[in-house]
């Protein structure tokens, strides 16, 4: 399908998914006198025909950003005349997935999916700020609100303030709390927590299921017809691993509660997994929904911090330690300080080392949750819905001298 051109520095790839992730087949000839797969299980079947299955892929073009281009412009404008510079780009595509089996499996999903992204700049380029939108058909983006963002926080910049490494109180925004839950769940396979591989596993054997990792009512969920977020509603996988299995192709993805009011309730599984460990089948996910039962925005949070750290967005996040899900990465384009309830200024960047599961715990406040764009992650994950957390202690763990 037609997709709008993207720059930029190149991007990772996202953590292994399991030992079957980006293998390679050993060919026909190999195949054949080959023992069966370890998670070879009977194809899907049952499930409804799809009457589209034999039609053309789905396609997207440039009109999709025919009301979002003149605004797009307005946004440049303004930027200019407001003494910034706008940079950035736009994406849309749409992706048709046809699933096919010897066992009448005939399965179509077409997956739309558009991401904006603005940063703007000082013209001196010492000031810098980062915003983006996640969509389905940009007629939900208003670039010129983004702008507007952006400028208030180039204003904040305006007065420097260093701090030292150490903990702090923080704001994380949605864009913060997706990317790292994002990992976590990618961390999240039953058959590593039953093995003793993961943070998720019981010291002395077994799992962490239906322990307390937060005292906010927190409800991490996926659910492929969230409003919005929709996603397949039905498995789709390249190639075996421990959360995902080819043999599972076609199985339905229900909605699925992954830590309910607090407590860890499930843990991905594919059929093979869940045999294997005795617990349910819980394929993996195609979008994310943090609920914290706040309704306060990042703006009213804002207000009611006495003295803490603002946040735009974490970059370059990487593992320490698989068995705590230790994980390291940078602040970017913006730490700002807030006292008595409003920003005072920005300070420098700052490289953390926290733990999204060891944060949950540590969370005293949760705010509105709303749709976001992970920054870190959105070439492989766009679809989630996240609120602000409050972090009492946040590790800042070094000073960081980029933007």
């Amino acid at each position: 399908a037609p997709r709008a051109a993207r720059g930029g520095a190149a991007r990772r790839p996202p953590p292994p998914r399991g030992p079957g992730a980006g293998g390679r087949g050993a060919g026909a000839g190999a195949a054949a006198p080959a023992a069966a797969a370890e998670d070879a299980q009977p194809l899907v079947t049952g499930t409804p025909y799809a009457p589209d299955f034999t039609d053309a892929p789905a396609e997207t073009s440039s009109a999709v950003f025919d009301a979002f281009a003149p605004a797009l412009g307005e946004a440049f404008a303004r930027a200019r005349a407001g003494g910034r510079e706008l940079y950035g780009f736009a994406n849309h595509e749409l992706v048709s997935t046809y699933v096919g089996t010897s066992t009448g499996l005939r399965l179509r999903h077409d997956q739309p999916n558009g991401t904006l992204e603005l940063n703007a700049k000082s013209p001196d380029r010492q000031r810098s700020a980062w915003a983006g939108r996640a969509t389905r058909d940009f007629k939900d983006v208003d670039p010129t609100v983004l702008d507007a963002e952006l400028a208030v926080r180039l204003g904040w910049a305006e007065r420097k303030i260093d701090l030292p490494a150490g903990r702090y109180e923080t704001l994380l925004p949605p864009t913060a709390v997706a990317d790292l839950l994002i990992y976590q769940m990618w961390s999240a396979a039953a058959r590593d927590a039953v093995e003793g591989r993961t943070v998720f596993s019981k010291p002395g054997g077994g799992t962490r299921l239906g322990e307390r990792l937060s005292e906010l009512p927190l409800t991490l969920r996926s659910d492929p017809n969230a409003p919005g977020l929709e996603s397949a509603p039905f498995v789709i996988a390249h190639s075996s691993g421990d959360d995902a299995s080819v043999f599972d192709n076609g199985l339905p993805v229900p909605a699925t509660e992954w830590i309910k009011n607090g407590e860890l309730a499930r843990l991905t599984t594919t059929r093979h997994t869940a045999g294997l460990t005795g617990l349910p089948v819980s394929p993996g996910f195609g979008n994310l929904i943090l609920d914290g039962g706040g309704d306060k925005s990042l703006e009213e949070m804002v207000a009611g911090t006495e003295r803490g750290l603002l946040l735009t967005c974490l970059w370059y996040i990487r593992e320490v330690d698989p068995a705590t899900l230790l994980l390291t990465g940078l602040t970017r384009d913006g730490v700002y300080l807030v006292e008595d309830g409003r920003v005072v200024g920005e300070v420098n960047n700052f490289r953390f080392n926290e733990s999204p599961v060891d944060l949950l715990s540590r969370a005293s406040e949760a705010g509105r949750t709303e749709k976001t764009l992970p920054r870190e992650w959105n070439d492989w994950f766009t679809r989630a819905a996240m609120p602000a957390l409050r972090i009492p202690d946040f590790n800042m763990s070094s000073v960081s001298k980029g933007v």
